[in-house]
């Protein structure tokens, strides 16, 4: 370990099939107003929503509801929600989905008292937040973005064609049920699955130094992979999709990047894509993480190395006989049969991209300066038409 770290995450989970029975004790801790957030309907569905309504019930709180947050939130969805709480006096936020609802939920909660346009002053500027943030709790419906366990939010803008990230604050807890991502549709489970794979190869892809967050790393891999492979046979297997969830939250919650560089260039270029496109997070990483990856082995020996060590400690690719290139790119070979066997995007094609959008993706893409090759504008531009 090189560096210096501080690990803090308040975040507080409770976990497991009886985990909703916490919601109505943590919120007695909160105001009596709560806005319910969701997104397309779903969880009213599949008896969800019926669930933490009797837990708010329980609770004695007082409702309003904002349903309709869309995969890819938007900062007019952000405004509407602002309205909401304000009008509404809300004392808390609950959130109940995925990433997305998530991190909507915490860009209504530091932006609702902010008296400043929250594009301009968070995504754009990076302002600090100083206004009052509106306490935020969750009841976790998709695992990927761990979202649950982290105080980012990724939120979209379509006049401009950005998709841009802030730091707000965690929620202050969260409940996790794997029971309740039985029902995902197959196309959205595997884009979580990637999503939670990207997420910890951009903390373990840098640095050079023999790393404890690396060990934990690589067995989170080998842990999604296997899950990974048992929930496409069986949705309901309650083991694989527990492990699956447990996975993205820790992927994402800090543990892993201590004493770690990171290097986030995926999401940035995944990100650009999606903000053109409005493709689904998951796949959008995946279809730039082959050009970008043989970009970096190329390019860098440190990258070779570290690839090496990912070949060997996840894909169990035998070194005898072979060159270290020959070894990170065998592995990497190895990882596309995956995705590819979990139905992943390839391609920013199958994302709805094409050559024309090009300049524009680039344009949108911010170039990540802590990993093993810093992109140039020309590098950003062939990484993406190689991903075509």
């Amino acid at each position: 370990m090189t560096g210096n770290f501080t690990f803090h995450n308040p975040t507080k989970l409770y976990f497991g099939e009886e985990a909703i029975e916490n919601l109505s004790k943590e919120l007695e801790n909160y105001g009596n107003k709560v806005m319910l957030v969701y997104g397309g309907g779903s969880i009213k569905r599949n008896g969800i929503y019926e669930a933490v309504k009797k837990e708010l019930e329980k609770a004695g709180k007082t409702v309003v509801e904002l349903g309709g947050v869309m995969p890819n939130p938007t900062i007019d969805k952000v405004r509407e929600g602002m309205r909401m709480a304000k009008e509404e006096a809300v004392d808390f936020i609950l959130a109940v989905g995925g990433g997305s609802t998530i991190d909507y939920c915490k860009a209504v909660a530091g932006s609702t008292y902010c008296e400043a346009d929250p594009w301009e002053y968070y995504f754009n500027e990076w302002g600090e937040m100083t206004c009052r943030w509106i306490p935020v709790g969750c009841v976790l419906t998709m695992a990927g973005t761990g979202s649950e366990m982290n105080s980012g939010s990724v939120i979209s803008n379509h006049s401009e064609n950005r998709k841009k990230f802030y730091y707000f604050r965690n929620p202050d807890f969260a409940i996790l049920n794997p029971v309740y991502t039985y029902t995902v549709p197959q196309y959205q489970t595997v884009a979580g699955i990637y999503d939670i794979m990207s997420h910890i190869l951009e903390q373990y892809l840098s640095g050079n130094d023999d790393n404890t967050s690396d060990y934990i790393s690589e067995g989170l891999m080998r842990s999604l992979i296997v899950s990974s492979r048992k929930v496409l046979v069986n949705p309901e297997d309650y083991e694989a999709r527990s492990n699956i969830m447990w996975t993205a939250t820790w992927a994402l919650n800090g543990l892993i990047e201590c004493g770690k560089p990171t290097d986030w260039m995926v999401h940035m270029l995944g990100q650009a894509v999606a903000a053109y496109t409005d493709a689904t997070h998951g796949h959008t990483l995946s279809a730039v993480s082959g050009a970008y990856y043989r970009l970096l082995i190329s390019r860098s020996e440190d990258a070779v190395k570290k690839f090496c060590l990912l070949a060997q400690n996840v894909w169990d690719v035998r070194p005898e006989g072979k060159s270290a290139k020959e070894v990170a790119l065998e592995g990497l070979e190895r990882m596309e049969e995956w995705m590819r066997s979990l139905g992943m995007a390839m391609n920013i094609t199958d994302c709805g991209a094409d050559e024309s959008m090009l300049e524009g993706i680039a344009d949108a893409c911010p170039i990540n300066e802590s990993g093993y090759v810093v992109l140039s504008r020309a590098d950003v531009i062939d990484v993406l038409r190689k991903s075509l």
